[in-house]
């Protein structure tokens, strides 16, 4: 039989609990509440920061809206580059099954042209994101979509294109991967080109996916478009003649500049050997220069104009004063001076005509250096050329006081400084523009291009009479001549320096140049060509040059609609007169 227990007769119930011990309990439940409650507060409402800075790191993202990059166009609106969409490859690595997926992840690895091997490799080197391939063109981008492979995402960007190709590549330049300029026209307008990109503001789920818009979205703004001078017709004209040229040549390189001689726009610049602006694997120093601003050399005979305007303009002489080269060498303090063959006594149009170093150095040698050597600066030489443009040098002028009696005489006809085939272009807007030299810019202009004076209008006319008789029958560059149009020029043919000479007989290395203008009474067009170091046989500048200049000054005026100014055919003597050097 059980036996009945009383629990309310037990002694330790019946014992009496001190009243402390209660109070003690409640306070401790009390406080701990208040706690509680006082954290809860600090966190909700008065240091609330951390935490939510902590909620949008987990889940909130800010998403970049890329702004569309500005077109670069020629001065017909033709584009010259732009940019299209082109998604870019990206991964959370940690989501993404190599073992089960492989398949996919083979067949995506073939899509973007890829070694399997890279792609794993590039998987395994973060958990959280690495870019796969950037920018893949949009069929590739809609062949992956299909495959579905989870933890694989596209991004919209945007990638150049540059539709004249090499032709135009040193003027327009490229962008990187992530669409900033790195040379050209990209590069010296890539602010304005850029513009600004938005932004939008979103919830992601785990997977990087956006769930739900937060707040307001800033549009991008889209960058600014650029029209420059140049006619994108004249540019791959001339780039093809140039081109041809130096591989007839078996040159190292050439150039050419094509220059509006009222405006002073740039029609063209081109330079061989060139690249392709969006293929640019492999690509090399050599391809990337761009020569025509950024290599100077000494100009030879292009130079003597100058001097012979000098003396023109001051008096010295007039074109018929005339000058005895026998017995076609001039010695100066011991050094002397030679005409690539005897001509006697010559008129000064006559020194200009047949390139006479000895004729030019007689002429200088009237005149005080400091004189010389502020016409050639006036000019242009040895100064900072007025055009922004990546990469464009100054060229080489020494003061006219560390000038000794033969560096007069050489500097004359065109040694002793030094200068890029821009800046030649650009000097003889002095003879084309009634005697100012005018800036030169790569963008399009309405207007006439304003001067500083040189020569006075009389001079610069005398000049382009013997530039003209230069470029015919009895001078250096008949070569020169087009069909229906009156040019007049100077061809150059310079050793080029080998260490601290210019090397020796049979061994010697040239540049050779040729500058000239068209149509000669009333100048449209200045024409610059140089090649580097042609190796075919033949060097002098009226013989590999001229030819280039001839055809891309005949296309260019028709191209401008400019009126023929000769009813004939000038006759092309088959001999031409080597120049001096």
């Amino acid at each position: 039989m059980s036996r009945s227990i009383r629990y309310t007769s037990s002694p330790l119930l019946a014992s009496r609990t001190p009243v402390w011990r209660s109070k003690f309990v409640v306070a401790a439940i009390a406080l701990a509440f208040g706690g509680l409650a006082a954290r809860a507060a600090y966190i909700q409402v008065f240091a609330n920061d951390f935490f939510q800075r902590q909620g949008e790191v987990r889940f909130a993202r800010t998403l970049e809206l890329p702004a569309y990059r500005g077109r670069i166009l020629d001065r017909n609106g033709l584009i010259l580059a732009s940019s299209v969409p082109a998604p870019s490859i990206w991964a959370i690595p940690d989501d993404v099954d190599t073992k089960d997926e492989k398949p996919k992840l083979l067949q995506l690895a073939k899509l973007l042209q890829m070694p399997y091997a890279d792609l794993a490799k590039k998987l395994d080197e973060d958990k959280t994101f690495v870019w796969i391939k950037r920018q893949v063109d949009a069929d590739t981008a809609k062949e992956i979509a299909a495959l579905g492979i989870k933890g694989i995402y596209q991004r919209k960007e945007y990638k150049r294109q540059y539709p004249e190709g090499e032709a135009a590549a040193h003027v327009v330049g490229f962008t990187n991967v992530e669409d900033n300029g790195q040379e050209g026209v990209e590069l010296l307008y890539n602010k304005r080109l850029l513009g600004k990109p938005g932004m939008r503001h979103v919830i992601k789920d785990r997977l990087g996916r956006a769930v739900e818009g937060v707040g307001e979205v800033v549009p991008p703004v889209d960058g600014q478009d650029i029209q420059l001078s140049i006619d994108s017709k004249v540019q791959f004209f001339a780039y093809q003649k140039l081109k041809e040229a130096v591989l007839q040549q078996r040159a190292q390189a050439g150039s050419v500049v094509v220059l509006d001689a009222v405006s002073g726009e740039i029609l063209a610049l081109a330079n061989y050997p060139s690249y392709t602006p969006d293929k640019r694997q492999n690509l090399t120093g050599a391809q990337l220069r761009n020569r025509a601003l950024t290599d100077t050399f000494e100009p030879g005979s292009v130079m003597k104009p100058f001097t012979v305007g000098l003396a023109l303009e001051t008096g010295r002489v007039k074109p018929t004063t005339v000058i005895d080269t026998a017995p076609g060498s001039f010695t100066i303090t011991g050094v002397t001076i030679h005409d690539s063959h005897p001509h006697g006594a010559l008129t000064v149009e006559q020194v200009i005509q047949v390139s006479s170093n000895v004729g030019t150095a007689k002429i200088a040698m009237q005149m005080p250096a400091s004189e010389m050597w502020e016409t050639f600066s006036q000019a242009g030489f040895g100064q900072k050329p007025q055009i922004e443009f990546p990469g464009a040098v100054s060229g080489r002028l020494r003061p006219a006081n560390k000038w000794r009696p033969i560096e007069q005489a050489t500097v004359s006809y065109g040694y002793g400084l030094s200068a890029s085939l821009f800046q030649m272009v650009r000097s003889y807007t002095v003879f084309s523009h009634d005697g100012q030299i005018i800036p030169a810019t790569l963008m399009k202009s309405s207007e006439p291009a304003v001067g500083v004076s040189v020569f006075s209008p009389g001079t610069a006319a005398e000049v382009r009479k013997m530039l003209q008789m230069a470029a015919g029958p009895g001078g250096t560059g008949p070569k020169a001549q087009t069909q229906g149009y009156s040019v007049g020029g100077k061809s150059g043919t310079a050793y080029k320096q080998q260490g601290k000479g210019y090397g020796t007989d049979g061994n010697r290395k040239y540049r050779s140049w040729f500058v000239g203008m068209a149509p000669i009474d009333k100048p449209r067009l200045i024409v610059g060509v140089m090649l580097d170091e042609p190796s075919a046989g033949k060097y002098f500048g009226g013989e590999v040059a001229a030819p280039v200049f001839s055809d891309t000054v005949q296309q260019t005026l028709r191209l401008l609609n400019v009126q023929p100014d000769m009813a004939v055919h000038p006759n092309i003597v088959a001999s031409t007169v080597e120049e001096s050097f």
